[in-house]
């Protein structure tokens, strides 16, 4: 057990067992030894502050809650990661989602280190005033700990273009300093296009390497059954790239339920869900009052999550929270025929599910018959690649064409891919030659020696 995990921290424990357990069913440790050192290093963060937040609701009452910023790890450069604005933040999330971060941050290639941050408050019905006076607050103190070349956090869960903009405009007033202090921004003010667009772009550009790969370029989306959970920013441009890119997108969801179809959720409708859910709307409300859901009917399943309920399906693209696919649903999704699991969300599958799915992949015995599945740590890297590519455009006072922008995250999720597949092959021990490579044990390999590396060069091990 890392010296850092607490048995009440859950989250973080299962993120650090995922790491450690491709480590060590691999060839690392017994040709390179001075890599198991790093281990119990890596997983203590370098500074966890929690800080005091208050500010006044619009009926004049005081309100508190607790803030945090986990500053993971800096060898591979200024701490990077999203603040979250949500009741569940506590701090083993915030350890979990700051751990997965340092490694996703290795494997965009860019020079970003790993942290997460966040406030435990519910922004649900409260005013553009009071979400104002509450980042304001919140900024307040984490101002002190941020800045272009120590810490630049993005958006996350609740924490969208209008908090960033608030957030921005509180920390340039406490620090008279306009900065890439923040990614996410405004394209008026510093902000990147593509970025909204970047988590769940590169989350299909990854699959389409995985796609690619398997079947030796002779297929796409094109014509593949396409089941996504979540409605937020991730799923809902993940389903408008499956669309352009030719599939079938058969189910959303969120907390309260999912949408199913088999005629394929269309780019209205997404579109209609993308401008609800800025009002705090769920899917229930939204079938029942837009009109383009009446053109093209959905079925909507109040409690549920979409994995048993979608039919076939050829691709799973997990892009709503952690621990959103259980074993049972992963044994579902099996039979079901699914080929191409990649997460959009951080940790989307249970330890149990992954188990499934990487079984499915090693037992078979050509690869059409495999289950590729991919963690998040790799797959849904996009939004904090062009969080880097923003960082740069703000040090270099420029912005780039749409075009550039894109062309560099499908260029990076590709790279990532290949670099997931190659640590994979290197230090491999299975026995199986006719399957694909655990891009499980890819990713984490390609990503610990990235900063293994940095941390032993920097004299953080010794």
């Amino acid at each position: 057990m890392s010296s850092s995990a607490q048995p009440l921290e859950p989250e973080f424990l299962q993120a650090y067992d995922e790491i450690v357990s491709s480590l060590r069913d691999s060839t690392l440790f017994e040709e390179f030894p001075k890599y198991e050192k790093v281990l119990p290093i890596v997983s203590v963060p370098e500074r966890i502050i929690q800080f005091r937040v208050t500010w006044e609701n619009d009926k004049g009452e005081q309100e508190v809650a607790p803030g945090f910023r986990v500053q993971f790890n800096s060898a591979k450069g200024p701490y990077k990661g999203g603040l979250r604005f949500h009741p569940t933040v506590n701090l083993s999330i915030l350890k979990f989602l700051g751990f997965e971060q340092i490694f996703k941050n290795a494997l965009t290639g860019l020079d970003m280190g790993g942290a997460k941050g966040g406030l435990s408050v519910d922004l649900k019905g409260r005013s553009d005033n009071e979400i104002r006076r509450i980042c304001a607050s919140f900024m307040r103190e984490l101002s002190r700990h941020i800045g272009q070349d120590t810490d630049v956090p993005a958006g996350d869960i609740g924490v969208g273009g209008r908090e960033i903009g608030y957030l921005f405009g509180a920390y340039r007033a406490y620090k008279n300093s306009w900065e890439g202090v923040l990614t996410g921004k405004g394209l008026n003010w510093g902000g990147s296009l593509i970025r909204p667009e970047a988590t769940g772009y590169g989350l299909v550009y990854y699959t389409q390497a995985m796609i690619d790969y398997a079947t030796k370029g002779k297929e796409s989306f094109a014509g593949k059954r396409v089941a996504i959970s979540g409605s937020g920013n991730v799923a809902q441009y993940a389903a408008l790239k499956v669309i352009e890119l030719g599939g079938n997108v058969l189910s959303l969801s969120d907390s309260k339920g999912a949408i199913v179809t088999e005629s394929g959720i269309t780019s209205e409708q997404i579109a209609a869900i993308a401008e609800a859910k800025i009002k705090f709307k769920s899917l229930e409300q939204i079938v029942e009052e837009y009109s383009v859901f009446a053109e093209n009917r959905v079925k909507y399943i109040p409690g549920a999550r979409p994995w048993t309920h979608v039919g076939k399906v050829d691709i799973a693209l997990p892009c709503a929270t952690q621990n959103e696919i259980s074993g049972d649903e992963a044994k579902a999704l099996v039979a079901a025929g699914v080929k191409f699991v990649a997460e959009g969300s951080n940790m989307g599958s249970t330890p149990e599910a992954i188990r499934v799915f990487e079984t499915a992949r090693s037992t078979s015995n050509s690869v059409p018959d495999a289950v590729w599945y991919v963690g998040g740590k790799a797959s849904n890297l996009g939004g904090v690649l062009v969080s880097g590519l923003e960082m740069a455009q703000n040090s270099q006072r420029i912005t780039w064409t749409r075009e550039d922008v894109d062309k560099e995250l499908k260029r990076g999720m590709i790279n990532c891919f290949n670099d997931c597949i190659n640590a994979a092959k290197k230090y491999n021990k299975e026995t199986n030659e006719n399957t694909l490579p655990s891009l499980v044990k890819g990713a984490n390999l390609a990503s610990f020696i990235k900063v293994a590396d940095a941390m032993f060069d920097q004299g953080d091990v010794f």
